[in-house]
């Protein structure tokens, strides 16, 4: 499997293969396949991110975006 700096530079690859000579059927579907990857990562990221946010209330209270919506599947 390969590692996401693989990945990222295989994407960048393909993109710049793209402009220049275009890509073959086979080259778009991993290039869309790869940026699936790629985004479906970023957003667990940043998910996981989210999850450990504490909120101060204007009242004192501490509220964590985890416990409050991290439960919640939305994709």
């Amino acid at each position: 499997m390969a590692t996401l700096e693989e990945k990222i530079a295989r994407i960048n690859e393909l993109y710049h293969k793209s402009k220049n000579e275009g890509l073959t059927e086979a080259e778009k579907e991993e290039q869309a396949t790869l940026r699936k990857e790629y985004v479906a990562n970023v957003r667990a990221n940043l998910r996981g991110t989210l999850n450990n946010v504490d909120l101060v209330n204007p009242d004192g209270s501490v509220e964590n975006l985890g416990e409050k919506y991290g439960d919640q599947n939305t994709h």
